[in-house]
């Protein structure tokens, strides 16, 4: 299980984002350009104390990132989790092997982006509202794809 961030533009969400996957034993890719410094002082700063616990992975651009995945051996699917996603996250059956893909904060993902991934999910919530803060809903659907695969740190 992976968590990965496309061109994030808050350094709060990533500290919060990062800090979540430390304590949860997840690997990060943060796909950039990020829309702020992605310096080990400023990712400090945002992640606290828990940077040296974070294992970090930086991708300079989308495509890095892809050639990445496809020289990994037994990569597993890239899921996408977006306001638009094709299922509810709490009906999305899981694997060990995901990676769990966050768009930017204003804008989402490109489509280029979207037709890449194997599958999207999304929160299930109320229709008059636009959508939940990323790092609240990296960390709910972290934790039901953890539950689900047994991968909870111990």
């Amino acid at each position: 299980m992976r968590l990965a961030l496309y061109q994030p533009d808050i350094p709060q969400n990533t500290g919060t984002i990062m800090r979540l996957a430390a304590c949860m034993n997840v690997p990060v890719d943060v796909i950039g350009p990020p829309g702020f410094d992605l310096s080990d002082r400023a990712l400090k700063r945002a992640a606290l104390d828990y940077l040296p616990y974070v294992d970090l992975t930086r991708h300079v651009s989308w495509e890095e990132f892809l050639e990445k995945r496809a020289s990994t051996e037994g990569i597993g699917r890239l899921v996408l989790l977006s306001a638009r996603g094709d299922h509810p996250y709490t009906e999305f059956r899981f694997a060990r092997d995901d990676t769990l893909l966050l768009g930017r904060e204003t804008a989402g993902v490109p489509d280029s982006v979207r037709a890449v991934a194997d599958a999207s999910v999304r929160i299930p919530m109320r229709s008059d509202l636009r959508s939940l803060n990323i790092a609240v809903a990296a960390a709910m659907v972290l934790g039901e794809a953890l539950r689900q695969t047994g991968l909870f740190p111990s």
